[in-house]
């Protein structure tokens, strides 16, 4: 017993200094931040547009994650068939490369000249430059994360309880959306929550695929390179609230 205590009471000292390590910068910036600060930034046109922006682009690209996603994931979790584990391998890399590659690859692919961008183009989306090219590099970079979150759920799910439900007339689309993404929920709610986090959080890709309309996130690093540390500290502060909520919201979903 006393050998479990002194496991615990070392794990604790040293996990102490990761917690130290996250937790500091947080209450730093809320210390130098007075709470005047943040009201005028939520005053700020260009930060009020820069959040609409950004908030706009990343619920839509959620939203797309979400209707094209799902399925996605609902087939990767009840079925097996050649190369799920390459493709499922594929689906996760950009989360493994830098943002600015993301950036690249994402221009490269969908740029109004090429093949792909010329076809988007016709219908009215162009990706360099604009509000579209800030939902495409953030769809690119987050929907892993949905995917992989709703492909958790569904596995989630005992498929006796489908097969129960067929067996008493149940269709297959009416089994999906009134058995098996009822008892998905709350990995498919975990999931758009992350997925809107991680593309409000995107900057490498948007510096190289849409610097305009500016988003938040570059809007934070021009007022920290024109105006310096002081001017960055509001919005950095802002932003870091939101993240909080987002968080402890994740969170209390989990807990339910």
């Amino acid at each position: 017993m006393r050998r479990v205590e002194n496991l615990f009471l070392t794990f604790s000292i040293l996990g102490s200094v990761i917690v130290f390590a996250l937790l500091a910068p947080m209450a730093i910036i809320f210390f130098m931040t007075n709470p005047i600060q943040i009201g005028e930034a939520l005053m700020d046109l260009e930060i009020l547009n820069a959040l609409l922006t950004t908030f706009t682009a990343a619920a839509m690209a959620t939203f797309s994650a979400l209707i094209f996603g799902t399925p996605l994931a609902y087939v990767l979790a009840r079925k097996d068939f050649a190369l799920k584990n390459l493709l499922e391998s594929l689906m996760n890399v950009p989360l493994a490369i830098p943002h600015s590659v993301a950036g690249i690859l994402v221009l490269l692919a969908y740029h109004s000249r090429s093949s792909i961008g010329e076809i988007l183009s016709r219908i009215g989306i162009v990706v360099e430059d604009s509000f579209w090219g800030i939902v495409v590099a953030m769809l690119f970079v987050s929907a892993p994360i949905f995917i992989s979150s709703a492909r958790s759920g569904f596995s989630m799910v005992d498929e006796t309880f489908e097969h129960v439900a067929r067996t008493l007339g149940a269709g297959h689309f009416k089994t999906f959306f009134t058995v098996t993404l009822p008892l998905a929920f709350r990995s498919i709610v975990s999931g758009i929550i992350v997925t809107w986090a991680r593309a409000v959080s995107e900057v490498g890709a948007l510096l190289i695929v849409a610097p305009y309309p500016k988003s938040i996130a570059l809007l934070v690093i021009e007022r920290f390179e024109a105006f310096g540390l002081s001017a960055a500290i509001p919005i950095t502060a802002l932003l870091l609230l939101i993240g909080i909520i987002v968080v402890l919201t994740l969170n209390y979903i989990s807990m339910r």
